[in-house]
């Protein structure tokens, strides 16, 4: 306003009166014209807003992310922008971070507790480069259904593809039942090369190599038993991320019935198979990685097979096996198995059940069980000690 005022009295020129308001001659014309045009209201503060978007997004297209958004409740911007992608390809797509701009207009999108992050740790699926290489299993804990039944959900994954294999709801955790699951799972899919599992049961036990009947009859079958470190979850990654969709998408809250609960993860199991894109899998569903095993299940589980130089044992239906005049307690769940010993140095036998040790015997020392061998750190562990122990001193 006084620039506009001493311009109006006309003691000296634009360029004199722009240098004693320090500004540009620009500026200067600029403010006149809009004193002219609009008078004093004209000189405000005006929104630098553009008045228009080339990259504005159509109002059909909101809608659509909108209805998408509340159809799959879970489902984030990458996500939808993929289902758009395959199934209404005429769109012009926005961009994922836009589309998450527009989840927050409509206020779909709920703030996430913020959480510190953990360093990622890959090495349980090193080597897993085709389907039927690994498959994880796990029971996602268990709670009641509205009918008070206990329900423990059994989810069977394949490492490689992320197929969901199997989604049961059991009334309890026994290897029986959950044998009976997975020689279903054999029979229509075939065999893994390995399953991986925490140490609890039935997957595992205290016994020597932490065998099971259940980790029993999966070695008789050729397939290598893999567990997790103890209090490391992230080492399944994979699973317990599928666990947390699971968990969002079929028990919050728990269905009415065990039976709907049942008919509610079968739902579950074609959403998360044939419909719901996967991130890591380039926003393609899992059913487009999976092939079923070329090992199918044999019509009989084979005996373990052993070298030439073992000496073989049968043991006994209380876990011991009798060797040079003793017994020795192995573990129950080898009941009538066949275990080979080789000896490894003068006087001390390993003990194997197919391709596991179980134990040492020392013929210098007699005991009535075998000797466990040590626990040691992985390398990745050993190594992440080491640096610990370094920083701290200890």
């Amino acid at each position: 306003m006084k620039f506009a005022a001493a311009f109006l009295e006309g003691d000296c020129g634009m360029a004199e009166l722009c240098r004693r308001f320090s500004i540009s001659r620009k500026t200067g014309y600029k403010w006149m014209h809009r004193y002219f045009v609009d008078g004093p209201e004209g000189l405000g503060e005006r929104s630098h807003r553009p008045q228009s978007n080339s990259r504005a997004v159509a109002d059909d297209v909101v809608e659509l992310i909108v209805a998408l958004r509340k159809r799959y409740r879970h489902w984030g911007p990458r996500k939808l922008r993929a289902w758009i992608e395959t199934h209404r390809s005429e769109i012009d797509l926005p961009a994922a971070s836009t589309i998450g701009d527009i989840l927050k207009r409509n206020a779909l999108v709920a703030p996430r507790r913020k959480r510190n992050g953990v360093v990622p740790y890959t090495q349980p699926f090193s080597g897993c480069e085709r389907p039927n290489d690994l498959w994880c299993v796990d029971f996602k804990g268990h709670f009641p259904v509205g009918d008070g039944v206990r329900c423990y959900p059994l989810t069977v994954t394949d490492g490689y593809s992320r197929l969901l294999l199997e989604c049961r709801a059991m009334l309890d955790t026994d290897g029986i039942s959950v044998q009976r699951v997975f020689e279903g799972a054999f029979r229509f899919y075939g065999l893994p090369l390995a399953i991986r599992s925490d140490n609890g049961p039935p997957f595992a036990s205290r016994a020597v190599g932490g065998l099971s009947e259940l980790s029993v009859w999966w070695i008789k079958l050729g397939i290598r038993v893999e567990r997790i470190d103890p209090g490391h979850p992230e080492q399944n990654g994979r699973h317990e991320r599928m666990h947390r969709t699971l968990k969002e998408e079929t028990a919050s809250p728990p269905q009415p019935s065990f039976s709907r609960q049942q008919r509610e993860f079968q739902r579950f199991r074609r959403y998360f198979n044939e419909e719901r894109p996967h991130e890591a899998l380039g926003q393609r569903a899992p059913a487009v990685f999976y092939k079923p095993s070329p090992r199918p299940y044999p019509k009989e589980v084979p005996t373990p097979e052993y070298p030439n130089h073992h000496e073989l044992r049968c043991v006994r239906p209380n876990g011991t096996i009798h060797w040079r005049g003793a017994s020795i307690f192995v573990a129950k769940c080898l009941a009538d198995e066949p275990v080979g010993l080789c000896e490894t140095t003068d006087g001390m036998w390993q003990v194997h059940f197919s391709n596991v040790p179980l134990g040492l015997i020392d013929e210098r020392r007699p005991t009535d069980k075998l000797i466990r061998p040590r626990t040691k750190k992985r390398p990745d562990e050993l190594a992440r000690h080491e640096a610990a122990s370094e920083r701290y001193g200890q």
